[in-house]
């Protein structure tokens, strides 16, 4: 059994949400740089410049690449041979969001509750933690803030298995159309398939969350992530929906089992910054 200090947990997740919210990753800028080769618009060639100049001078001083920092959602998967000590694991996470978001200086976005006052929390707490008890003696933490505008683009829809891969190419490409420049686009398009409502939704969060150029591990759902991005960047959406190729730079599929009378289809798209950062403890 290993010992893992909710003080580590705490620290992790406020260094991440200052790392994610400023430094974009790796795996994005270099997309950007791909794109870069491969779009023939010349807008959008501009647009994809600017953004890598935005990005580059948010980590030269600091400062988020976009304002909406967005609502801190927290993936962890959780060692089952680990012990948290010194307090609540989630009280933990919601402290490393809560001093990442104001020490960090990051925009508050959260409200306490969601009809009627909708009053600030003021310190972008709570967070959106997503758990999960694997084998192993570590804590891996993954954080993606979410921002409002692509978020609000999220798409759910209940097909029956007859829709089949024609109804799942329907969904996805419905969604990016409606998203258009408001998901703040070149896009990451998170698809969740299977399980029921919620498990589906699920996984196209985890979807989008993941890094640009990794694959699903079935080769079937790897060559349909491949073939709905190209599908997606024939819309001609574009960067920030002026027109291009450049509409998505990864579509991610992920998926559970299901009922045999349902085939739910989730999409969930992140902003041209996809933001993410991670740590094992």
């Amino acid at each position: 059994m290993k010992d893992i200090h909710v003080n580590s947990i705490t620290e992790a997740v406020a260094a991440m949400a200052v790392q994610a919210c400023c430094k974009l990753p790796a795996d994005v800028r270099k997309s950007f740089e791909a794109a870069l080769t491969k779009e023939p618009s010349p807008v959008g060639r501009n647009i994809l410049d600017q953004l890598l100049e935005n990005a580059a001078i948010a980590a030269e001083e600091d400062i988020p690449i976009c304002q909406d920092t967005g609502l801190a959602v927290v993936f962890a998967d959780l060692g089952q041979d680990v012990h948290i000590v010194g307090g609540g694991f989630e009280d933990a996470v919601n402290e490393g969001v809560r001093r990442g978001y104001v020490d960090g200086y990051l925009r508050k976005s959260c409200v306490a509750e969601p009809l009627f006052e909708r009053k600030n929390t003021r310190d972008n707490t709570p967070a959106v933690i997503h758990t999960r008890i694997v084998p192993g003696d570590s804590l891996r933490l993954r954080l993606a803030p979410k921002g409002a505008g692509s978020e609000n683009k999220s798409v759910l829809k209940m097909l029956v298995p007859a829709d089949g891969i024609e109804g799942v190419r329907k969904v996805v490409l419905d969604a990016v159309l409606a998203a258009g420049p408001n998901s703040c686009p070149p896009m990451v398009v998170g698809v969740g398939l299977g399980g029921n409502m919620e498990v589906a939704a699920l996984c196209a969060k985890r979807a989008a969350a993941r890094d640009i150029g990794s694959a699903n591990a079935d080769p079937r759902y790897a060559a349909l992530e491949c073939e709905l991005l190209e599908m997606v960047n024939r819309t001609g959406v574009g960067p920030q929906g002026l027109g291009g190729l450049t509409t998505a730079l990864g579509v991610h599929i992920e998926w559970a089992p299901t009922h045999i009378a349902s085939l739910p289809v989730a999409v969930n798209i992140n902003c041209h910054a996809a933001r993410h950062a991670e740590t094992v403890l």
